[in-house]
């Protein structure tokens, strides 16, 4: 049994973008919990998350693709058995004005960020709907879908997608699949840098001091809110969106009203 109370003893996880960020937490978590983890991604990583004395296995795959998508679940369902669990973590968006992005760039942040959750979702299905107790999926989404996403529309709009993607497929997948989405705010990583400005400079202290709850969040804060969702106490829940952003972020025109 994990730090979280959580036994999750011969269940099978499949993590996309598992081996790094918030992905490597969220596999950490699971192995600790007794879960068998398969993470994927298109590269093989320098090393794979290990917790628990278990050790995450390792499949090749482009989840753009919905052909290998199909072959690397029927892999990981046969590997480990079956496949309780599938948390569709991958994703993200470069930096791109609307008036210049181009069509390509789009189409690629979509199918990133949307499509291939469905096709991981659907494929996940096939083997959970077949399975006793089934199965639950959690999608990662972001702030970026509730709000506006200045820079960033192709993502922001494949995320809004993707919880509506969320409650869809739990209304259509009931009672064997549960599928429950986290809206995840800021997070410190390890290219936090990129978006938010080095801690040197002073930027994510900054931003920081403007979130409720005065820090950015930490890999591990998903990472818990997917445990808290695979937890018995989660039971009932389906079709939900969890908020994992510090109390949410302050509209602009507040301080503009106090300058």
């Amino acid at each position: 049994m994990s730090d979280h109370g959580i036994d999750l003893t011969g269940r099978g996880a499949l993590v996309t973008g598992g081996a790094r960020g918030i992905g490597r937490a969220i596999s950490l978590a699971l192995l600790e919990a007794g879960a068998r983890v398969v993470v994927c991604g298109r590269n093989t990583p320098e090393s794979l998350p290990s917790a628990g004395g278990r050790t995450a296995e390792f499949i090749a795959c482009d989840i753009r693709d919905a052909a290998q998508v199909q072959a690397m679940t029927a892999q990981a369902a046969a590997q480990m058995g079956r496949l309780d669990i599938v948390v569709n973590n991958a994703g993200g968006s470069p930096e791109a004005p609307s008036a210049t992005a181009s069509p390509r760039l789009f189409e690629r942040v979509v199918a990133l960020n949307l499509l291939a959750p469905f096709y991981v979702s659907q494929a996940a299905n096939a083997t959970m709907q077949g399975q006793a107790d089934g199965g639950r999926i959690i999608n990662v989404a972001s702030v970026s879908g509730v709000r506006p996403s200045p820079g960033a529309a192709a993502y922001g709009a494949s995320k809004a997608g993707l919880l509506n993607l969320t409650r869809t497929l739990a209304m259509e997948w009931g009672p064997k699949v549960r599928v429950n989405a986290l809206i995840v705010g800021l997070v410190n990583t390890a290219s936090a840098d990129d978006y938010y400005g080095s801690a040197e400079e002073g930027g994510r202290a900054a931003i920081a001091a403007r979130i409720p709850l005065g820090r950015m969040a930490v890999a591990e804060d998903v990472a818990n809110a997917v445990m808290l969702l695979l937890s018995p106490l989660a039971d009932y829940v389906s079709g939900a969106e969890l908020a994992v952003d510090g109390g949410g972020e302050p509209p602009g025109y507040i301080d503009l009203a106090k300058s």
